[in-house]
């Protein structure tokens, strides 16, 4: 493969990346909105989330 063409590979799989790196954070955004609308539903049923366990313990469970 020649110079250029290296080059060409490496600055289309840079291109790439970005653009998936810019619909995982979109991803992150909807599943961050999520969780807090389900954290409000907790709040409104009177469930006192500091004396449950985290979402990181909970999630750790199930691994």
């Amino acid at each position: 493969m020649s110079k250029e063409e290296q080059i060409g590979f490496h600055k289309g799989a840079l291109s790439t990346l970005a653009k998936e790196r810019i619909e995982m954070i979109k991803i992150l955004q909807i599943v961050e909105q999520l969780m807090k609308i389900h954290l409000k539903a907790l709040q409104d049923l009177g469930v006192d989330l500091t004396k449950e366990k985290s979402i990181e313990e909970l999630t750790n469970e199930k691994k």
